[in-house]
């Protein structure tokens, strides 16, 4: 694929450059717990001898994913699990955070378990194009999967935050587009747009935040898509809605949230995942966005039970009054498409 990039020129150093050399949140009250927090919550948990509460795993659906491509006034999304997608925008094939992984760890032998098999099997992937890479924490950023995805689809174009790039690189991956937050690149027939997300980075205990974490937008073919990847509750919502224009989906993250003095500064809950929703859509009342339930189900990262977020995020949507196509809660494999009238 032809590629062009836009990136923003030398300025002043953005508030989210950490003095000295790596990141940070820039918003007051989003600075995570840090080592302190995560030593006072497993012995909390350990004390209460608590641990979440395990609802039967999601049930797998039938994918009908376009093969090889979907047609170019077509959008396709089918749901692999956690926070991967495979979307078809047009004739574009794109994934967001790509884990086929059985355990969303450093180890094969230990850490957070997949519940259910990946909604779609690697295998049966179309041609990917682009990739959208988030971060680099293990629930979103596999090894394994990087490595295999590098090998089948070696001409697929990987859109990454600061300092990630590299760690995919070392891994095969041979096309990378690197940006800041709010710069852009151009990739074959689609627009991408790095967006701002609170949330942390770091794969051992020697580089924490060293690299970015983001959000992505993706246009093309008259479509908008913008994968919120992983955060906690911020301000910029609606300046993303109001600079980004309107969204056709948004897929957004609603789950691994307790306890909240904990998890606040990095992960939404579904109430706080339906404000952002709202901020990012206030001055685009009049289209119809879809917002699409992620990051729920597929790992035990936290203490709620395993089906509130998706739960909770239909009974929250349902109050508000708002129409329930416009959500979207997809068990894996499920693949919906938006009508061309969007």
């Amino acid at each position: 694929m032809n590629l062009e990039s836009t990136q923003a020129p030398l300025a002043a150093r953005p508030a989210h450059h950490r003095p000295g050399g790596g990141f940070r949140n820039p918003w007051p009250g989003t600075q995570p717990t840090g080592l302190r927090g995560l030593l006072k919550w497993a012995y909390d948990r350990a004390r209460r001898r608590s641990t979440a509460r395990l609802a039967a795993p999601p049930t797998l659906a039938t994918p009908a994913q376009a093969v090889p491509r979907a047609a170019a006034h077509e959008l396709r999304l089918t749901a692999v699990g956690h926070s991967t997608f495979l979307l078809q925008l047009g004739g574009l094939n794109i994934l967001t955070d790509p884990i086929w992984g059985e355990r969303a760890s450093p180890f094969t032998f230990a850490g957070p378990r997949r519940r259910h098999a990946p909604g779609l099997a690697f295998d049966a992937l179309p041609p990917i194009d682009i990739v959208l890479q988030s971060h680099d924490h293990y629930d979103h950023f596999c090894e394994g999967t990087v490595r295999a995805l590098a090998r089948a689809h070696p001409d697929a174009t990987w859109c990454a935050p600061i300092g990630v790039a590299a760690r995919l690189r070392a891994r095969g991956v041979k096309r990378t587009v690197e940006r800041d937050w709010w710069e852009s690149a151009r990739v074959g027939d689609a627009t991408v747009h790095c967006l701002p997300a609170a949330h942390f980075s770091g794969r051992t205990p020697f580089d924490r935040d060293q690299t970015l974490w983001c959000g992505w937008s993706v246009e093309a073919h008259a479509r908008r898509a913008y994968f919120v990847g992983d955060t906690g509750a911020h301000p910029d919502f609606g300046l993303i809605g109001s600079r980004l224009g309107a969204c056709d989906l948004v897929m957004m993250p609603v789950g691994a949230y307790e306890p909240r003095w904990f998890m606040r500064s990095v992960h939404m809950d579904p109430a706080e995942a339906l404000a952002a929703f709202n901020e990012l859509t206030r001055s685009h009342g009049a289209h119809r966005s879809v917002m699409v339930a992620m990051h729920w189900g597929t790992f035990v990262l936290t203490d709620e039970a395993t089906d509130e977020p998706p739960r909770r995020t239909k009974e929250l949507w349902a109050e508000a009054g708002r129409p329930s196509d416009r959500l979207w809660v997809l068990s894996p494999g499920e693949t919906r498409a938006l009508d061309r009238a969007r």
